[in-house]
C-alpha cells in the first residue's frame, strides 16, 4: 500500500514550487487526497513512509497535522531537488518533520524526567532526535494528515475506532507498522485517544513483544491538563521504564 501511495503522489509532488513556502491550497488539494467520509478527510504526506526497523522507542502520534504536513512536504522537495536517493530522501524527511517544534521539546522534557535517558544509556531524550536517531522510530496509528471539518483531527470526533477510514489505519496498517519492529521496544502512545487503540490491539492480540508507556500526556501545548496529568501518573512511568530498561540492557 505504502509504496504505492508514494509512486502516486510523485508526480504531483514534483510540481510544487520549491522555492518558496508551501500553503495549505497547494497541499490540501484533490491532488493528495487519499481518501474522504463526510467532514472526514485524509491527505498524503511523504514523512512516515520510512520505518527504522531496529528502533528501541517508538513514539506514537494521532495523525501528523498541518505544520507537520508542510514541513514534511518541504523538507522532501528540498532533498529531492539536491537528487538524493528516494529511500534516503523519506528517512531525512521523517526526522526534520517529526513533532517537530514546541511538541518535541515537551515530550523531551517529560521522557527526561521519567529517566529515559537513563534507561538508554544517553545524555537526554533530545539526541533520541539527534545524534542517537537510530534508536527511535516515530509514527501516528493514522500515517497520513487527517483534518476533521478542516481542521487537525484530534482523535476523538468521530470516534477512530467506529469509523471505517480511520479505523483501517488503527487496526491494520498501524500493527502492520509495528510487527516491522525488531527489537522489545518500548512504546510511547501520546495521549489518551492513541493508548485507547494500543489497549484495543493488545486486547485482539495484535501487539505482542513490546512494553507500551502507559500515562503518557500528549505533549501539545495546546493540551491543558498535560502537567497535571504528568504529575499523577510520573512515578508509575518511571518505573515502566526502569524495568523496560533492565531488559534492553
Amino acid at each position: 500500500m505504502e509504496p504505492s501511495l508514494l509512486s502516486m503522489f510523485l508526480p504531483a509532488i514534483q510540481q510544487l514550487p520549491d522555492d518558496r513556502p508551501l500553503t495549505r491550497d497547494q497541499l490540501i488539494t484533490r491532488d493528495f487526497l487519499i481518501s474522504k467520509n463526510g467532514d472526514l478527510e485524509i491527505y498524503f504526506a511523504p514523512h512516515n513512509e520510512y520505518i527504522n526497523n531496529d528502533a528501541k522507542i517508538v513514539i506514537v502520534g494521532i495523525t501528523p497535522g498541518w505544520s507537520q504536513m508542510r514541513i514534511a512536504f518541504e523538507s522532501f522537495m528540498k532533498e529531492l531537488t539536491a537528487e538524493k536517493k528516494l529511500d534516503k530522501i523519506l528517512k531525512e524527511t521523517k526526522e526534520t518533520a517529526s513533532f517537530a517544534g514546541g511538541m518535541r521539546r515537551n515530550l523531551i522534557s517529560m521522557l527526561d524526567q521519567c529517566g529515559l535517558q537513563d534507561a538508554l544509556g544517553i545524555d537526554s531524550s533530545a539526541a533520541l532526535f539527534e545524534r542517537n536517531r537510530e534508536l527511535l522510530h516515530t509514527t501516528s496509528f493514522v500515517k497520513y494528515p487527517v483534518f476533521y471539518r478542516g481542521k487537525n483531527y484530534t482523535g476523538h470526533q468521530p470516534d477512530p475506532l467506529k469509523t471505517e477510514i480511520l479505523a483501517e489505519y488503527a487496526t491494520k496498517v498501524f500493527p502492520e507498522e509495528l510487527r516491522l519492529i525488531n527489537s522489545h521496544a518500548l512504546i510511547i502512545p501520546l495521549g489518551i485517544t492513541v493508548e485507547r487503540i494500543l489497549c484495543h490491539l493488545y486486547t485482539a492480540n495484535q501487539l505482542t513483544g513490546h512494553t507500551i508507556l502507559f500515562g503518557f500526556p500528549h505533549p501539545s501545548g495546546a493540551n491543558g491538563h498535560r502537567s497535571k496529568q504528568f504529575e499523577q501518573n510520573k512515578y508509575a512511568m518511571t518505573e515502566i521504564i526502569r524495568r523496560w530498561g533492565e531488559h534492553y540492557n
